[in-house]
């Protein structure tokens, strides 16, 4: 009789990220998140689960301007904490997730690749450019030009009933959150502790990490160092979890197209920056660009000196 097959640690460990495009404690969390799928590149299943942190039933701001100068202190403060680079001017509060996130789940059609990057995208729409991906257009209008995307296959499946289904799904998800996260405690700025939804129940602070292996399930929410979620690996799966060797300046920005100086510091090894990166002035500290990426994407609209949009 042949042997039963080996089964593969990704076979056998699934990771959910409960997330939101637009989420600023998320886009803080990039450093880590990427350095864990680094490390965890080939050994797990690794999906994100998109939460709608503005929902299209929402009610509407009172007064606009004063939500505005609210939420971007808000932001700021944030970014005392993560590092995170903010946009030097918030043009507004997002009006809906939505958008994003349908671009975000319908990138997933087109290969892990270019989904990270059209996520990465929409992330930088808000936390860098200032003018969040909060409709159809203008999720689309951000991530044009990413390597290897089917621009009208994305506009034709992000209005698709299968990928509204798909985030529905994940909202519905994110709001039945495990027994561990209703009650959080913990140093960090943000713990991560279930947040009340409207409708009385609970939903998952983003970002969370919930692991799940034969051994069990860890839960790691809200803001955390990288210590503490690769503790959560070894309790589940020790070994699991391996150091990749950090690649140089100029290969890592290669590899990643954009980073910030959080992620440098975490994803690269060696004098930062490369002599060819393209720095994107944000209101708390630069974004690096690869010459690639610079040239296309949305930041040269928004460099000092550019042509005003018609």
């Amino acid at each position: 009789m042949d042997p039963a097959p080996a089964v593969k640690p990704a076979d056998r460990v699934e990771v959910v990220e409960y997330t939101d495009p637009l989420c600023p404690w998320a886009w803080g969390s990039e450093p880590v998140f990427r350095g864990l799928r680094a490390a965890l590149a080939g050994r797990v299943r690794w999906r994100r689960a998109y939460c709608v942190l503005f929902d299209d039933d929402d009610d509407p701001p009172p007064d606009p301007a004063a939500e505005t100068a609210w939420y971007a202190r808000y932001i700021e403060d944030i970014g005392a904490h993560t590092g995170a680079p903010r946009a030097r001017r918030l043009s507004r509060v997002a009006a809906s997730s939505w958008p994003s996130s349908l671009a975000a789940k319908a990138a997933e059609r087109q290969g892990d690749e270019v989904a990270e990057r059209v996520l990465r995208r929409l992330r930088e729409s808000v936390f860098v450019l200032g003018e969040p991906a909060d409709t159809a257009a203008r999720a689309l209008s951000a991530v044009r030009g990413v390597p290897g995307l089917d621009d009208e296959r994305l506009a034709a499946d992000a209005a698709s009933a299968a990928i509204r289904e798909a985030v529905l799904a994940d909202r519905a998800e994110a709001r039945r959150p495990v027994a561990e996260v209703l009650s959080v405690r913990g140093g960090s700025p943000h713990p991560g502790a279930a947040k009340e939804t409207a409708e009385g129940g609970y939903r998952y602070a983003l970002p969370t990490l919930l692991v799940r292996a034969p051994a069990g399930r860890r839960v790691v929410p809200g803001w955390r160092s990288y210590e503490e979620y690769a503790a959560a690996f070894d309790e589940l799966s020790p070994g699991l979890l391996t150091e990749p060797a950090r690649p140089a300046p100029s290969e890592a920005l290669a590899r990643y197209r954009s980073l910030t100086g959080p992620e440098a510091a975490v994803l690269s090894d060696g004098p930062w920056p490369p002599r060819d990166a393209v720095r994107v002035e944000t209101g708390n500290g630069p974004l690096w660009l690869h010459p690639d990426e610079a040239a296309v994407h949305p930041a040269r609209a928004h460099a000092p000196g550019a042509p005003a949009a018609p």
